[in-house]
């Protein structure tokens, strides 16, 4: 490798990470390095690309005349810091491509401040990973609020760590780059939900056509998070759903890369739009495989006209019950009236509208008036036995719950039924406006969100319910040692 055949080595920290393992290939690929990977899993696998030579045994990792183009050490140590690395590893290397980086989930502070700021060398971010980062290369979010933001393609993030390689190998470009950090982008911006709609259709999924306020959104967030600090020490995993990345969701996050370009001489290789393309091809596992599948909350609506408006399946149905719903709150809560008179004067309304209909003719100046038959307003045989069946079905299961309540066995039904209780309770505090307005909310907005959430949302309840059965069983057990 290199000029005359001398063998020229660099080490890749992290080499099996998602940046690193392009970073190698195309270190490879220069034929001017061999490469050392370094990283914490126990046995490190290569890509059938990186195979091209054996592997080299680990008696000495420094001796360049026998060791192959690319040599596997891992791991380095238990931590990611805290504990000094084996020199041995080191020994013989011209370069060192710093891409080790603790998982972004992880939101622990201190380990994302050792590997990203005291390795290499104030402000509100939005979680741990952030904001280290940020310290570490003083990251500057600019944008004027049009969810604008800048995307990277992999391939771009390795050319540019190959061209400040390049930079700092010349006396004149390591004082003109040494210890600055550079914002490196594929130079191209683009609205979020473009990007985010061309790989969902280049997948075959549908392009999003709804977007819900960060207002509302927010609060959700919150309490999602306010759970997890609570529950976090018994097992719940970290939730996707946070305050930080619903910011990240709904702010600009462009960034100026002149700076890499006049200093480093970065210029992206790969385009945005073919970016775009080679990441469809490389997760094509992922594409829609179009099969119909009915939501729960569909199921839970019963799937006929109801969940279609409640759903917002048929907008101007929707928007029209919607409309009529805030009418009816209006002349009922509003006009001062008593609920027994209002709704006296809405059936009036009601027998009136209905009398005049009757008595239009079928035509009005070429208009023609669609009459309501005579069995419009009956009830099916059919209707008539569903809702029997259904009045039938609701009374046994209570009895049901009743019988299992008496055995005293049933602690999870005891606790359920207990929440509808408190539950019960709490709306009998409400006024019946109140109540009103959460009904509306919660038909028309909160099956929507849970239909289209419904994985996350259920994963997060069956995390919460877990960590509760674990506390219920830490609790039973201190109880039994005190007896």
């Amino acid at each position: 490798m290199g000029g005359g055949g001398e063998e020229r080595w660099c080490l890749v920290t992290g080499g099996r990470g998602f940046a690193a393992r392009h970073l190698v290939e195309m270190l490879l690929r220069s034929d001017i390095w061999c490469v050392r990977v370094a990283d914490l899993a126990p046995s490190i696998s290569l890509d059938p690309r990186e195979r091209t030579a054996p592997l080299a045994t680990p008696s000495d990792p420094a001796a360049p005349s026998t060791s192959p183009p690319i040599y596997a050490i891992g791991p380095i140590s238990s931590k990611v810091s805290g504990t000094v690395a084996p020199i041995r590893a080191f020994e013989g290397i011209e370069v060192v491509f710093h891409m080790a980086a603790p998982d972004s989930s992880i939101n622990n502070h201190q380990l994302h401040y050792s590997v990203n700021v005291e390795v290499v060398m104030l402000h509100q971010f939005n979680d741990s990973y952030s904001e280290t980062k940020a310290e570490g290369e003083k990251l500057y979010i600019i944008g004027d609020g049009n969810n604008v933001n800048d995307f990277t393609y992999v391939e771009n993030v390795a050319h540019a760590h190959i061209c400040a390689e390049q930079t700092l190998a010349s006396e004149v470009g390591a004082k003109k780059a040494g210890g600055q950090a550079y914002f490196i982008t594929n130079m191209e911006p683009i609205k979020f939900w473009e990007f985010m709609s061309l790989i969902l259709e280049g997948l075959g999924y549908k392009r999003p056509s709804t977007k819900i306020p960060v207002t509302f959104m927010m609060p959700i967030a919150h309490m999602v998070e306010s759970t997890y600090k609570l529950l976090s020490r018994y097992g719940m995993p970290v939730p996707q759903l946070t305050p930080s990345r619903i910011r990240l969701l709904s702010c600009n996050r462009t960034f100026n890369c002149s700076k890499a370009k006049d200093q480093i001489g970065y210029e992206p290789i790969v385009s945005l739009k073919d970016g775009l393309e080679n990441t469809i091809e490389s997760y094509s596992h992922l594409k829609a495989e179009h099969k119909k599948t009915t939501s729960k909350a569909y199921l839970c609506l019963g799937g006929g006209k109801i969940a279609n408006t409640l759903l917002w399946k048929d907008q101007k149905q929707s928007v029209t019950a919607l409309l009529l719903l805030i009418a009816i709150y209006y002349y009922l809560f509003t006009s001062g009236y008593t609920l027994i008179t209002a709704m006296a004067k809405l059936l009036s309304f009601v027998a009136l509208f209905l009398f005049i209909h009757g008595a239009l003719p079928k035509k009005i100046f070429g208009y023609k008036i669609e009459k309501m038959p005579p069995s419009y307003f009956n009830i099916s045989a059919e209707q008539a036995r569903s809702l029997a069946c259904s009045a039938t079905y609701s009374w046994n299961n209570g009895i049901g719950i009743l019988r299992s309540l008496c055995k005293g066995k049933d602690w999870s039904l005891m606790f359920k039924v207990i929440i509808f209780l408190l539950s019960l309770n709490v709306l009998g505090m409400m006024s019946l406006q109140t109540i009103y307005k959460i009904g509306v909310f919660i038909t028309f907005f909160a099956f929507y969100v849970y239909e289209k959430w419904e994985d996350a949302i259920d994963n997060s309840f069956n995390d919460a319910f877990s960590c509760l059965l674990r506390l219920k069983s830490e609790a039973t057990q201190r109880l039994l040692k005190h007896k």
